[in-house]
């Protein structure tokens, strides 16, 4: 219950925070959205669109962690990982707070569980991300394009709260993580920490190696 409650009091700190707090909306915000979102990246700064793209891979990352522990909850997981593509954390903290432990095995009950489920599923998102990264890092003076993102982290509303969005995935899916080793019955705490503590990356690099839940099943017919 307290960790509800935790999740559920981060959530509207957040949203109270993004919506009073955070700086004002800019004229050519709208504009912006609409170049990100259909390849338009001239004149943008790369690692505004590096980031924009990669709040495109954490829900992805979240799918192949919560539509897997939604099996036998009693909330409904797809609303809130749809959700997740068009406002990040936002549909991720609420059912981090209504979900329960899940711990138990679940093999995948469809096609779209098992690509989740697939290794290589992890391995696509990892190297998308990682090409995403090098976009943003080597297109450019990097130093130039730092001071430009930090001015519009602090005056523009979209860039800062996409920015924390992305903070925000980074730090609050631990109990995802642990109930999704447990149900695969790996236990191995330096993978745990690595994706817990590398940004995005490590938690794209656990699903590029976790063990299928069908190596379980073996594991307990041969017992």
């Amino acid at each position: 219950m307290i960790r509800k409650i935790g999740y559920a009091l981060i959530w509207l700190g957040f949203s109270v925070y993004a919506f009073t707090l955070a700086p004002p909306t800019s004229p050519d915000t709208l504009d912006l959205i609409i170049n990100l979102s259909t390849g338009k990246w001239e004149g943008i700064n790369p690692l505004i669109v590096a980031l924009f793209n990669l709040m495109g891979v954490w829900p992805m990352a979240y799918a192949c962690l919560i539509l897997i522990d939604g099996v036998g909850q009693r909330v409904l997981a797809w609303p809130f990982v749809a959700a997740s593509f068009g406002v990040g954390a936002f549909a991720i903290l609420p059912y981090m707070a209504l979900r329960d432990r899940n711990t138990g095995y679940t093999p995948p009950q469809s096609k779209l569980l098992a690509l989740l489920e697939s290794p290589w599923t992890g391995r696509f998102l990892l190297l998308s991300a990682l090409a995403l990264l090098g976009y943003g890092l080597l297109n450019g003076n990097l130093s130039d394009n730092w001071q430009d993102f930090i001015y519009q982290w602090k005056t523009s509303q979209f860039i800062h709260v996409m920015s924390l969005d992305f903070c925000m995935l980074c730090v609050i899916f631990a109990p995802l993580l642990a109930d999704d080793m447990a149900k695969r019955d790996f236990k191995n705490p330096t993978v745990f920490w690595i994706a817990v503590l590398v940004p995005l990356l490590g938690i794209l690099g656990y699903l590029s190696v976790r063990p299928a839940m069908e190596s379980r099943t073996a594991a307990v017919e041969q017992a």
